[in-house]
């Protein structure tokens, strides 16, 4: 069977009817050049070129198999290229976790980011709650998780990647929701409350526990829910009050008021990517630098 070399070589002479400047080409001599091309005529069991007097042109068979070789020649770079693209993390395939939360706040950012900048790597979404994903990630399922802290066990890497205050969630026509009024965290003391799950929802849950307990109040829990576009919807029906992430503001669901709340320190609420520590796929290591850099750019 001919060689790439072999093909390098036919193709050279075949562009410059030429075997001294295909030779020059090539950055070697002429004679191992000339012995390639018989050596390929022998293979193929035809003449590739007509030699003529001092003219050098190709035959009938060489006119033909010419295409066929630039082609053969043009998959194996390519073939390479998708290699080293591939070690390089610029195509594959990564299998990414979400919580529904997140989707309101990073994942956007973070999709379109690598859609832009990683057109090779294709996504595999899946939303699923922060446990789901760890043990999905431990069992080789997902590549990288947007989960909520804590991130327990040994083998699962973790980074911070954005954090964002709680806002207090009033049916339109509640006293709390009136422009005039500056609502502070102890207004819920005793309060109808549509709660967090401490289930479901475990992070959320202790998150707004601790705030209450450092304040010292306790609201009246309604309902326990996991998700924040359903507890929205019951505090639009009248049902109670509610903390949300701020990044509920893209739900813009009418008859529910979003008011900044005094008396909750900093930006409680925390998201982090976690990932298997031993994960060997390239494309990980590319699409995780690259949600990092949004991080410490404070893109997402």
């Amino acid at each position: 069977m001919f060689t790439l070399s072999q093909l390098e070589s036919f193709v050279a002479v075949a562009e410059t009817l030429h075997y001294g400047r295909a030779a020059e080409r090539l950055s070697m001599t002429q004679p191992p050049l000339s012995r390639r091309i018989q050596l390929l005529e022998r293979e193929l069991g035809v003449h590739l070129f007509d030699r003529s007097g001092r003219s050098v042109r190709l035959t009938a068979a060489g006119q033909a198999f010419l295409g066929d070789a630039r082609r053969i020649l043009g998959l194996t770079e390519q073939a390479a290229l998708s290699v080293r693209r591939t070690l390089a993390g610029e195509i594959g395939t990564v299998a990414l976790g979400f919580t529904a939360s997140a989707a309101h706040s990073v994942l956007d950012g973070i999709v379109g980011a690598i859609h832009t900048e990683l057109p090779g790597v294709g996504l595999v979404l899946r939303e699923r709650v922060s446990g789901a994903q760890l043990e999905e990630l431990r069992s080789g399922e997902l590549d990288l998780g947007l989960v909520r802290p804590p991130v327990p066990g040994t083998g699962i890497a973790y980074r911070s990647l954005h954090r964002e205050s709680l806002l207090l969630a009033t049916p339109a026509d509640h006293p709390l929701a009136a422009p005039d009024r500056a609502p502070h965290v102890r207004d819920l003391d005793g309060e109808p409350f549509v709660m967090y799950s401490p289930a479901e929802a475990r992070y959320f849950y202790e998150v707004l526990v601790g705030v209450f307990r450092q304040v010292e109040i306790v609201p009246h829990y309604v309902h326990y829910l996991s998700q924040v576009h359903t507890i929205l919807a019951l505090v639009r029906a009248g049902l109670g009050l509610a903390l949300v992430p701020r990044a509920a503001e893209t739900l813009k669901l009418d008859g529910v008021v979003l008011r900044p709340l005094a008396g909750v320190e900093g930006e409680p609420v925390e998201l982090v990517a976690a990932w298997r520590a031993d994960d060997d796929n390239p494309a990980l290591y590319a699409v995780r630098d690259l949600v990092a850099g949004l991080a410490d750019r404070k893109a997402l």
